[in-house]
């Protein structure tokens, strides 16, 4: 029998099986074993397609930034947003994901690219009419809602009509959701290739909120400053549930950044 602790492969996320892979790469090299040569090794591949990301789990993460907060408020089912499905098999393969509203871990998808420092694939915009529409509708509702219809509308890279979105309704943000705000905006400047402005927005977050300590790690590691990425990102897969795939995302950016240190 195995013990709880142990799970078969297909029991485990992608970011798990990554997380678990690179976990024992760090292992290695710390025990004094060579770095591994990435241009001959075999890693982790999948020479077929790429399985397809269920917009049901997607989903489920992709609120899942809009919950940390322990305010509790309601929040769209995902059959109510149209072109979802579309819009999550339009993604391209990512390396550096903010934890942010409408952004999901199974983007993080190509591990050799990873270790080796590569350059995702720019992001392809989604232009929707009906996800415009619904945004627009969702907007005027209370919070979280207006933070996910600026989520979703960055991960179509709609990226001016999201900052517009939070810039027309900053006024009104209330204390509780302030960190939440400032992590959103920083998410749409980052993914626009803004990285100074997102890392000083993240720098003035609430240094409890587990999204904001999640991307400040995240920020790091992507910027060349992996000792700088550990305390935080420790932190935040400390906070996060191991059924999240965040937390094992966290892990896989974790490892790294301890590697690269």
């Amino acid at each position: 029998m195995r013990p709880d602790h142990e799970h078969a492969p297909e029991d485990l996320s992608l970011s798990a099986l990554m997380a678990r892979y690179v976990s024992g790469q760090a292992s290695r090299i710390q025990d004094g074993g060579l770095t591994p040569d990435l241009g001959s090794e075999v890693v982790l591949h999948d020479p077929g397609p790429a399985q397809a990301i269920d917009p049901r789990l997607a989903w489920d993460e992709a609120i899942a930034a809009l919950q940390s907060n322990g305010v509790k408020a309601a929040l769209p089912a995902p059959g109510s947003v149209p072109d979802w499905r579309g819009l999550v098999a339009a993604q391209e393969p990512a390396l550096d994901l903010a934890f942010c509203a409408g952004n999901f871990p199974q983007m993080v998808r190509n591990l050799n690219l990873l270790l080796q420092g590569g350059t995702p694939a720019p992001a392809r915009a989604f232009p929707s009419t009906s996800l415009a529409g619904w945004a627009e509708q969702v907007s005027r509702k209370p919070l979280p809602q207006l933070l996910l219809a600026a989520g979703v509308l960055r991960l179509a890279g709609d990226f001016d009509r999201a900052a517009r979105l939070l810039k027309e309704h900053s006024a009104e943000v209330p204390a509780e959701w302030q960190a939440a705000w400032k992590n959103e905006e920083a998410a749409v400047a980052w993914h626009a290739g803004r990285r100074d402005e997102a890392t000083a927005l993240w720098a003035s977050c609430d240094a409890d909120h587990v999204p904001a300590l999640f991307n400040r790690g995240m920020a790091a590691l992507f910027q060349g400053k992996p000792a700088d990425a550990v305390a935080p990102l420790r932190q935040a897969v400390a906070k996060l549930p191991e059924s999240s795939s965040w937390h094992h995302l966290g892990r896989l950016y974790l490892t790294l950044a301890e590697m690269r240190r």
